[in-house]
């Protein structure tokens, strides 16, 4: 089904006035029934980025570092097993996983002698169960196993998408016994298939494709025309 123009605005609106959560986007599903839960999905996680980079910088200030810490203390010493950081991360209207990352930083801060480092942060945030506190170990996990847009979970999840949609796209050429060359700059990234004799799709000649699995907007498609396809040229 083509989502216009119109109706994409119309979906973007709606989120304006609902809070990150599952239970907003079960909503959205039954508002807009005749749109795909991928779909639906896609626009809400790219509006929620573009909340998140526009409201990053008040959630990294010393003194709401230090607020939120306090906050996660309360919370736990009153009772350790009831969601503090994902309540407190819906509340604030940030990303569960990334504030779990906050509170991480500040607790390793204050029990160790050195400062983490990035890639030890990283490391318990994909595995909780190294983090030397049982009880935030819980709570980080809650937060990046709800946490529908951010976290090391959904990077798993975007990251198998992309190869699914690679290999259906790499199938579908093969099954229409179209030459092209495969190439990808490097394992992380998407590949690229460069057609080596080129094809006409609705009367547009394509010379190669690139497969993001990506829903894209207006905003991220003018960014890829500017950061990489305008210096693309057919050779």
């Amino acid at each position: 089904m083509i989502l216009t123009k119109a109706q994409y605005d119309e979906i973007a609106q709606c989120l304006v006035s609902v809070p990150p959560t599952r239970q907003s986007l079960r909503k959205l599903k039954q508002r807009f029934p005749s749109q795909s839960q991928a779909t639906l999905l896609s626009i809400f996680s790219q509006e929620y980025q573009k909340h998140i980079k526009r409201t990053h910088a008040k959630h990294h200030t010393s003194e709401a570092i230090e607020s939120y810490y306090q906050r996660y203390l309360n919370g736990v010493g009153e009772n350790g097993a009831a969601p503090v950081l994902l309540e407190l991360a819906n509340e604030v209207e940030y990303a569960p996983s990334l504030m779990a990352r906050i509170i991480l930083e500040r607790f390793l801060q204050e029990h160790e002698e050195a400062p983490p480092s990035k890639s030890v942060i990283n490391s318990m945030l994909r595995d909780p169960s190294q983090i030397p506190d049982g009880v935030l170990a819980n709570q980080v996990y809650q937060c990046i196993v709800n946490d529908c847009c951010y976290g090391p979970l959904v990077d798993c999840i975007k990251h198998a998408i992309g190869h699914e949609h690679e290999v259906l796209l790499r199938d579908l050429l093969l099954e229409k016994n179209l030459s092209f060359l495969e190439f990808s700059i490097s394992p992380s990234l998407c590949s690229v298939f460069v057609m080596l004799c080129s094809l006409a799709v609705e009367g547009h000649i394509i010379h190669w494709i690139e497969s993001k699995a990506s829903f894209g907007d207006e905003c991220s498609h003018h960014a890829y025309l500017h950061d990489q396809f305008w210096s693309y040229w057919n050779r």
